[in-house]
């Protein structure tokens, strides 16, 4: 048996180990892409969910590409680990929204090798948090030393809908490469005053104005027709929160 997480490790951290010791352990879903083949997952843990953590290892073959969007919006503990290796020429893209509130705890945690040269990731999340909810995303990129003209890039931005709640963002880079064109940012902020008080000398009650504010604020993440059941995940997390 799989021994339980300790907070001494990095990607367990800011958890919550209590409810994690009520599922543990949990499945890994691995999945070994192809070369030149496409993989695609959406991933939703809503309020129906008291406790859900979703675990997945990619192996990305050469020339092939794995796409993950997630919604990750609890009712105690969601949680999303996704742990990528690139060949040669992969791609990898992530779309994360977390959403959190009450006494909630929130958390994306990534773990990207690019094993092999030409290979490209991209993370894109954004965290709306608010009561005393903790929201997480500890996202690591690692480059080795003969993954040439590797691009990896991470773009973190968290909103706290009050002091009393806590984002935690940590992207990193690990690089061992010399021709690599990587990035990563993270930002926490909250809902600009200006604005607010825009919308209602327009006449919309505070609560629409937060929710449109917000749903700018993840706007962009998740797109298409495709798309319908994570943006309806999301507006069921923020009505939740607001």
């Amino acid at each position: 048996m799989t021994a339980l997480p300790t907070k001494r490790e990095e990607t367990w951290r800011y958890s919550d180990l209590d409810a994690v010791a009520r599922v543990w352990p949990v499945e890994t879903h691995r999945h070994v892409v192809a070369p030149g083949e496409s993989f695609a997952r959406d991933i939703i843990i809503d309020g129906t969910s008291d406790i859900a953590i979703e675990d997945f290892e990619v192996e990305i073959g050469a020339g092939a590409r794995a796409d993950f969007r997630v919604v990750v919006a609890g009712e105690r503990l969601g949680r999303v680990f996704i742990k990528v290796r690139l060949g040669q020429g992969a791609a990898f893209t992530l779309s994360g929204a977390i959403i959190g509130g009450g006494g909630s705890t929130q958390e994306i945690v990534t773990r990207v090798l690019h094993a092999e040269p030409d290979a490209t990731s991209a993370q894109t999340v954004r965290a709306i948090l608010g009561a005393k909810a903790t929201g997480s995303y500890l996202g690591k990129v690692a480059v080795a030393r003969d993954a040439q003209r590797t691009d990896g890039s991470q773009s973190v931005k968290a909103m706290l809908l009050d002091r009393s709640a806590t984002a935690n963002l940590k992207p990193e880079l690990e690089i061992f490469a010399d021709d690599v064109k990587c990035a990563h940012g993270a930002t926490v902020g909250e809902l600009d005053a200006q604005s607010l008080f825009y919308l209602a000398s327009r006449g919309l009650p505070p609560t629409e104005a937060k929710a449109l504010l917000l749903r700018a604020f993840v706007g962009g993440l998740f797109e298409g027709d495709d798309a319908e059941a994570l943006s309806q995940a999301v507006d069921a997390a923020l009505e939740r929160v607001l």
